[in-house]
């Protein structure tokens, strides 16, 4: 997002990195996607006819906007002018933090609000005439809405708190204050506070441990007396459907309908072979939270948080990265992945500059740049990341990266669509291993389709690439062992594929066949028997 609304603000470029492992990033990442993603899910069929269980929700657009297709709503608009802060490191309790966050309400409500709740529009236009400091002219405004209305308790600050969480990793205390002065801003209602508490939680432990419990386990934070009401909710909306709570607009009832599309939606099991995997959980879940109906974009912009949250930005079908795109504009899905991770990690890139830089540092292992014939499909194209700098841009309609490559357009001289993928050339570092691979092969598939020519590349070719052009050749009718042997061929008999058996294991898998595992000889793609005992 090239950014505005946080001009006075900017983030530390450091050679540390904040600590967390790759599972983490994963997670971070995908807050304030998987929360656009689901707000722009649901855009479509707000205050509309509530869809039926076979319905399927689509980024269609239209809306109260009305909206473009994919583009998202004033739920993650005002995520984002709290992000912007975020994303700088600064501690959102700070007075300094609190007052850009408020002109950032100010200025998104003025410029760019294509939408906004009637709780959070009041509010808005009645601190601009009041005395203090921005945040505190906000809070004023706030704690007299709710002190003459007892309708002051909206969904308006719930349904943007998720990158409070991410600010807090290691901070639940801090977490504690900055979602209770944050939500104070628009929202002073203590059951707004409350909710927020218990969501920033809920994302808090989902980034950190990868379950859902944070969401119970953040009821101690509240006060004591507040405690088993908070209980008796979470049992009624995990006993009931999503569309049991008709009046969702109210913050209560839009948790409760979150978490019963959270916990209600079953997560698939893994079984590759039929294309089942757990990280559809991520679609399904927020599939349902838009059938609850009603605030549809609320609600699925609440649940898809905590979803992207748990399951991560690797559980996000690369269709809905692709879509989702909304306000400042163009911001689409590596912006909000940005800002997500900086927030993270207290505002500092690491060593390669990601994930703020133009352009990461490519590492000397990914060799000179090369392109490659894909062996089943002329129009595919295979290579690594150098070409991206190479003089000469590949004569292709489209790049699919699997490897992590910078803010900028992939070729500077040449606009293609570009498609992101998340694999993690480490074993064991992918959340969704078998869900990654499967959605990249579909996407170059869906891509030739369409008729584009497509590069598709890793960092050095040689990992990543071969394993997901192999995995396609399987969606084209090729069996796996001919698929890697092939690819194998066409990249000169190299690669390092061979110490990655599980993403090797994996285009087997998929295709519905145990791996093939030689242990001598050069029949098929030479690997030893040392190998696989380490894997």
């Amino acid at each position: 997002m090239k950014t505005t609304i946080a001009d006075d603000l900017t983030h530390t470029q450091a050679q540390t990195v904040y600590p967390h492992d790759v599972h983490a990033t994963d997670r971070a990442a995908g807050v304030l996607l998987g929360a656009a993603c689901g707000d722009a899910l649901g855009v479509p069929y707000e205050f509309t006819r509530r869809l039926g269980p076979e319905e399927q929700p689509a980024m269609i657009g239209g809306g109260l906007g009305p909206y473009k297709p994919g583009e998202y709503s004033d739920d993650t608009q005002m995520h984002l002018c709290i992000a912007a802060v975020a994303s700088t490191g600064s501690d959102l309790t700070s007075p300094t933090a609190l007052d850009q966050i408020a002109r950032n309400f100010h200025y998104w409500r003025d410029g760019g609000a294509s939408d906004i709740g009637s709780q959070t529009s009041n509010v808005l236009r009645a601190a601009k005439s009041l005395a203090g400091t921005p945040a505190q002219a906000m809070r004023a405004a706030a704690d007299a809405y709710t002190a003459r209305t007892q309708y002051s308790a909206g969904n308006g600050s719930l349904m943007r708190t998720g990158v409070v969480a991410l600010a807090y990793l290691d901070d639940a205390e801090g977490m504690v204050r900055a979602a209770t002065l944050i939500s104070s801003l628009t929202h002073s209602d203590p059951e707004c506070i409350e909710a927020c508490i218990l969501w920033c939680a809920g994302i808090r432990t989902a980034v950190l441990e990868g379950t859902f419990n944070g969401v119970r386990d953040g009821i101690a934070l509240l006060p004591e007396t507040r405690q088993e009401i908070w209980r008796a909710r979470l049992d009624e909306a995990e006993e009931n459907p999503p569309h049991h709570w008709p009046s969702n607009g109210y913050v209560v009832t839009a948790l409760q309908a979150a978490w019963s599309a959270i916990t209600r939606t079953p997560v698939p099991e893994l079984a590759p072979e039929r294309g089942s995997f757990p990280a559809q959980h991520f679609r399904l879940a927020t599939e349902a939270a838009v059938r609850a109906g009603n605030d549809t974009d609320t609600v699925a912009a609440i649940a898809g948080a905590l979803l992207g949250a748990r399951w991560g930005i690797s559980a996000i079908p690369l269709a809905w990265q692709q879509a989702v795109n909304g306000w400042p504009a163009p911001t689409t899905a590596p912006d909000l992945v940005r800002l997500a991770v900086l927030t993270a990690r207290k505002g500092m890139d690491d060593n390669d500059g990601w994930p703020s830089a133009p352009r990461v540092k490519i590492p000397g292992y990914a060799g000179k740049a090369y392109v490659v014939q894909h062996p089943h499909d002329s129009g595919v194209l295979l290579g690594n990341l150098p070409v991206t700098e190479f003089a000469g841009t590949p004569p292709v309609d489209a790049v699919v990266s699997l490897c992590r490559v910078g803010q900028a357009r992939i070729f500077s001289r040449t606009d293609v669509e570009h498609v992101r993928v998340w694999l993690v050339d480490k074993e064991g570092e992918n959340l969704n291993l078998y869900y990654a691979l499967d959605q990249a092969a579909r996407q170059v598939l869906r891509l030739r389709k369409e008729g584009k020519r497509v590069f598709l590349h890793c960092v050095a070719g040689r990992s990543r690439t071969p394993a997901v052009a192999a995995t396609y050749s399987t969606l084209l009718g090729t069996d796996p062992r001919t698929a890697l042997t092939d690819v194998w061929a066409a990249l000169g008999k190299h690669w390092t594929l061979l110490v990655h058996p599980q993403l090797h294991d994996a285009v087997y898998e998929l295709a519905g066949q145990p791996p093939y595992r030689p242990t001598s000889g050069t029949s098929g793609i030479r690997r030893s028997a040392s190998l696989w005992r380490r894997a």
